[in-house]
């Protein structure tokens, strides 16, 4: 079986190499570009199976495909969310999230001798190539963060978006507020979460608190051209909409 690497960082091409050895794959070639890739597909025999990085140095490794006709099986390796990922099941194509779990690369490689021929129609390999690009550059396809698992004693709990009032920090700590009154501190920071959550739905005021738009009872004017918020059960502090960000919050609640 001939098997090829396309990776642009060196250290975890090696590194995957080293874990297919593992398993009695030999990796022939390690390829860090796109451009090298054409190069190296225009003058030699294509493999069997390739382990494809999404983003290389320079470009998206889909590139290779548009320029070359590839009939390789190939299995993705990709440090992409979840909200990619479903595009990468289509038609056979398997794929590995990063940072790659040896367990996994296993299941991969088995899936690969057991289900997947060696050759590859290269119509499917199009489509799943369009598809997956798609599903890259359209950021309604994103999946947010829906859901918060926080540890209670001995046990833990999982707490949907739909039962937050609000997150705040304090005292270098980050908290779930739900609107049954109740706090939970969580494993995260407010500028992680401002990446996790849909900015549909969720609103950093300030520095301290992200309120939801559903959880949100009243607005006043407050001083200073500032504006406070009022949330069904969170009375602990003022929920004060901070001087530079009061038109981004008018223009978020539309």
């Amino acid at each position: 079986m001939i098997t090829l690497i396309i990776e642009d960082e060196k250290p975890a091409a090696r590194l995957l190499q080293r874990k297919l050895e593992k398993l009695e794959v030999t990796v022939e070639t390690m390829l860090h570009s796109v451009e090298e890739s054409v190069q190296w597909f225009e003058n030699n025999p294509h493999p069997d199976l390739i382990f494809l990085d999404i983003q290389l140095s320079d470009g998206l490794s889909f590139e290779i495909f548009e320029k070359i006709e590839i009939k390789s099986a190939i299995i993705f390796t990709t440090a992409y969310d979840e909200y990619a990922l479903k595009a990468f099941k289509l038609n056979s194509i398997d794929y590995l999230l990063k940072p790659i779990d040896e367990d996994d690369l296993e299941v991969a490689v088995s899936k690969f001798k057991t289900r997947i021929p060696k050759t590859a129609e290269t119509s499917n390999l199009q489509l799943d190539f369009e598809q997956i690009r798609q599903m890259l550059s359209n950021p309604f396809e994103k999946s947010y963060k829906k859901r918060f698992t926080v540890k209670i004693g001995q046990h833990l709990k999982v707490i949907t978006t739909e039962e937050i009032e609000c997150f705040f920090s304090e005292n270098k700590g980050t908290y779930i507020h739900t609107y049954d009154n109740r706090d939970y501190l969580i494993d995260s920071t407010l500028e992680i979460l401002e990446q996790e959550l849909d900015k549909k739905d969720f609103f950093r005021v300030s520095r301290k608190f992200i309120v939801p738009l559903k959880a949100i009872k009243e607005i006043q004017v407050y001083t200073n051209s500032r504006l406070k918020v009022i949330l069904p059960s969170y009375k602990e502090d003022e929920v004060i909409v901070s001087r530079e960000k009061v038109q981004d919050f008018k223009a978020w609640l539309g």
